[in-house]
This record gives C-alpha cells, sequence and structure tokens, in this order.
C-alpha cells in the first residue's frame, strides 16, 4: 500500500474524501505517563498546587481532540460526535495510564483525535506535576483499535509494553 498523502510527485496534499462512504467510526488510544511514586500518591490524593491534575487532563485531552486538524497540518477537520478520556492508576512502575476513545459518522477515520486526546493529556499531567518530578516519562502512545471505513477493523495485537520490536 502505498502513502495516501503525497500526490504522484511525492509533494505532500490532503487525501480526497469526497467518494467515500458515511461511516460510524471509532477510535481507541493509549498511552502512559511514567512517575516517581510520591508524584502519584499526590496526584491521587489531589495535594499538588496546580489542582485537579486528572480533571485537568481529561478537559484538556477532550479539547485536544476537537482541534486535530489545527494541529496535524494533513488532517481533515471532523465533527466528532464523542470523546472519552479515561485514566488508569498504575503501582508498579508508578504511572498513569491514559485511554482515550474518539467517536464520529464520517468519510475520514478518528485515530488522530484519539491519540491527540493521549498525547495533550499527557502532556498536560507532565505540566501539573513537573514541579516535583521533572522525571516524568510520556510513553507508549498508541492506536489500540480502530473500527469502520474502508479498511474496516483494526487491532492492536497484545504486546507487553516496552517489548515490541522495532521496524
Amino acid at each position: 500500500m502505498g502513502l495516501t498523502h503525497t500526490d504522484e510527485g511525492g509533494k505532500a496534499r490532503m487525501v480526497d474524501v469526497t467518494e467515500k462512504s458515511v461511516t460510524e467510526r471509532v477510535a481507541v488510544a493509549k498511552g502512559r505517563v511514567l512517575m516517581k511514586k510520591n508524584t502519584l500518591s499526590l496526584v491521587l490524593a489531589n495535594e499538588l498546587k496546580k489542582g485537579d491534575v486528572l480533571g485537568v487532563a481529561r478537559i484538556a485531552g477532550i479539547m485536544a481532540a476537537k482541534k486535530t486538524s489545527e494541529l496535524i497540518p494533513l488532517c481533515h477537520p471532523i465533527s466528532i460526535t464523542g470523546i472519552d478520556v479515561e485514566f488508569k492508576t498504575i503501582k508498579r512502575p508508578p504511572a498513569i495510564d491514559i485511554i482515550a476513545t474518539a467517536r464520529i459518522a464520517s468519510k475520514t477515520g478518528v485515530e488522530m483525535e484519539a491519540l491527540t486526546a493521549v498525547s495533550v493529556s499527557a502532556l498536560t499531567i507532565y505540566d501539573m506535576c513537573k514541579a516535583v518530578d521533572k522525571e516524568m516519562t510520556l510513553t507508549d502512545i498508541r492506536l489500540e483499535k480502530k473500527t469502520g471505513g474502508k479498511s474496516g477493523v483494526f487491532i492492536r495485537k497484545r504486546a507487553t509494553v516496552g517489548s515490541r520490536k522495532r521496524a
């Protein structure tokens, strides 16, 4: 399969979706913020000076998903019908997992919106916690699942975090 965002001459272009059918599409993306044990404790106790880390990160992720086409040059502007951002805390290693689910009825997918929601949520967590932990690591941002559209269903094959083979 060739690249879809280049023309015959290799120049960048936005994909023309005029002839595509409108289908219901869903994308689920995940990511992780690794942090010190004390940082995670402060987040969970809502004791950081900047306030409710997870509440602010959730809103930031939702807002970012809606702005994806303004951030990623060749993304189509779309009307997202739903975006959920959830968090799961991990004790070992201390971390916060971020799960974003984006939904749309459209001619184009919603994967970039889900990935952008995870990315900006992770950046927001970092920003709100950096005063106590500059060693946090944002990692494993990835598409987990997508449904709808011409290419059908994609479900990531399960692999342990950090064990993926490099291409």
